[in-house]
């Protein structure tokens, strides 16, 4: 009956619409923040805020999760951060030492280390860069966040976003709005975010200079080697083995303008031998991608409710493993302000998001971009890295949330990294300072009898991100090697309170005189003009 036929038709078109209008209604529920870009970035910063207790959505336009090596090099300073993030243990037992270089020059072989391990004195449990594959970083914290029950919407292509005095709207391309608080672009050097945000990307993308890179096995060469067989006329190549069991290598195989592309396996093979010699073939390729150098910097991290992070507001040469490792130290940078704004701190704590990791950023695009000169010379004096790669000698010092007036130690500004050092006493399971920090709080740190006294009447909102307060040692005469070793770390040479802040930055010095009659109510120096950015207006939640 055609009727009925036609009721049915209808009546199954109603119930299609009433669904799909229900799952919009759904989505268009204001959330805190919604992070764009599921990459290592992207998910750090997700990590960061769902471990705080932070209501966050995480789109991917990707179909699933990235599977190429591309960043390969995590930097000290980094691993910091995972660590504190959970996940330094896991990095490592992923990833493995960088190999000796090997320069094929004829029938020899010239040796040598490209990266240096950080000095002691640096104060880290990490001296070392990690060679750990993007696909496996991206595992790792892929894994995290969806342990804390944060699933990321693959598939989801942003392709509208806009925003009003109080929130914004993405719309995906299958349709769905998603509110929220704010949006983060975490989304690479085409960002979404940023052009819906209208912020200028300037620099250069150098057409001419190209690289393909592929992820294989590669039968007739030895492992114990990052090989490199410089070739005239920009036609070298190198191949660098990555850790794990399927015997997988990097390759990196720099073609000339005009040279053809063909990345199929036949094609790679051919190119590999004719470059090399015969006896090497590639097999199980499970990536290859050609590269152009872009060197760009976004005018501004931030218009209104649109932030970025990562490629989206700098994007760098491969050399010296410095893309990634800046990314995702934006997202840690990131993630505590939010928190604090979302409380109900003054907005203008995310104005110093930029102020702090955009300075880096463009330091780290000019070394970066010097490094990469230097491998097109391919000499060892081009390719050796040092501390300036590890990042370990970053500082906010000066900044907005670091007055260079502020108090300091012997060897502390305000604004400057936080090192680790060995407790030389029982405090729990805590073993080393990074024991304390590890966790979305801000740590007081206590050293001295008069400072135990201060650290606890410290004044703190109730709200927002939380304060530790621990009081490392009673006394600053130092008694045994290692009291005397976490004295020097610190540069305290009187009772002092140390405040860091939650992405390991000192945030505040406080000296402790001898009566209650200093500046901050309790004998210390004033907390106000250091602390009250970071903690005015939380518990007033906007």
């Amino acid at each position: 009956m055609p009727e009925a036929k036609e009721a049915v038709a209808v009546v199954a078109e109603v119930t299609e619409t009433t669904a799909v209008m229900a799952v919009k209604a759904a989505d268009t529920a204001v959330t805190a923040v919604t992070v764009i870009g599921a990459g290592p970035v992207g998910l750090a910063l997700t990590l960061d805020l769902a471990r705080r207790g932070i209501a966050v959505r995480l789109v991917e336009r990707d179909e699933k999760r990235f599977q190429g090596s591309r960043a390969k090099g995590v930097q000290p300073r980094t691993l910091e951060v995972l660590d504190d993030l959970g996940l330094a243990d896991a990095a490592r037992a992923a990833g493995g030492p960088y190999p000796p270089m090997g320069l094929h020059l004829g029938p020899f072989t010239k040796g040598w280390r490209m990266h240096a391990t950080a000095p002691d004195s640096i104060g880290t449990p990490y001296p070392d860069v990690l060679l750990l594959p993007q696909y496996a970083t991206t595992a790792l914290l892929h894994d995290a966040v969806e342990r804390l029950g944060v699933r990321v919407d693959f598939g989801a292509r942003a392709v509208e976003i806009t925003q009003d005095e109080e929130a914004c709207t993405v719309r995906l391309e299958d349709g769905r709005l998603l509110r929220s608080r704010y949006v983060v672009g975490a989304d690479g050097g085409s960002s979404t975010v940023r052009k819906a945000a209208g912020i200028a990307f300037e620099g250069t993308t150098d057409e001419t200079d190209r690289m393909i890179l592929v992820d294989a096995a590669v039968d007739g060469l030895s492992r114990d080697h990052w090989h490199i067989w410089p070739r005239p006329r920009g036609r070298s190549v190198a191949a660098c083995p990555l850790p794990g069991a399927d015997g997988r290598f990097q390759i990196m195989i720099k073609v000339r303008p005009g040279d053809p592309v063909d990345l199929t396996g036949t094609a790679l093979t051919t190119l590999l031998r004719r470059r090399v010699g015969p006896s090497l073939t590639l097999r199980d390729i499970s990536w290859s991608s050609v590269f152009r150098p872009n060197i760009r910097l976004a005018e501004h991290y931030r218009n209104g409710r649109l932030l970025l992070c990562g490629d989206a507001a700098h994007v760098h040469t491969p050399a010296g493993a410095q893309g990634l490792n800046t990314g995702v130290q934006d997202a840690h940078n990131l993630g505590w302000k939010l928190q604090q704004v979302l409380a109900g701190a003054d907005d203008a704590l995310l104005d110093s998001y930029e102020q702090e990791r955009r300075p880096v950023a463009a330091q780290v695009l000019g070394r970066s971009t010097e490094l990469y000169e230097g491998l097109r010379r391919t000499r060892p004096s081009g390719l050796t890295r040092g501390p300036d790669e590890h990042q370990l000698g970053i500082s906010y010092f000066g900044g907005p949330l670091a007055p260079a007036d502020a108090a300091r130690t012997a060897t502390l500004r305000c604004g400057d990294r936080a090192p680790d050092a060995t407790l030389p006493g029982a405090m729990g399971t805590a073993s080393r300072l990074f024991d304390l920090f590890r966790g979305p709080h801000f740590t007081a740190l206590a050293f001295g009898a008069r400072a135990a006294a201060a650290v606890d009447r410290l004044p703190w909102p109730p709200g927002g991100v939380p304060l530790r307060r621990h009081t490392v040692l009673p006394h600053t005469t130092p008694g045994t090697a290692q009291e005397a070793a976490l004295l020097a770390a610190y540069g305290i040479t009187e009772d002092a309170v140390v405040l860091i802040r939650p992405d390991g930055y000192v945030g505040h010095i406080g000296h402790v005189a001898g009566t209650a009659d200093g500046p901050g109510g309790d004998g210390t120096s004033d907390p106000r003009p250091t602390i009250g950015l970071m903690t005015a207006g939380v518990g007033a939640e906007s």
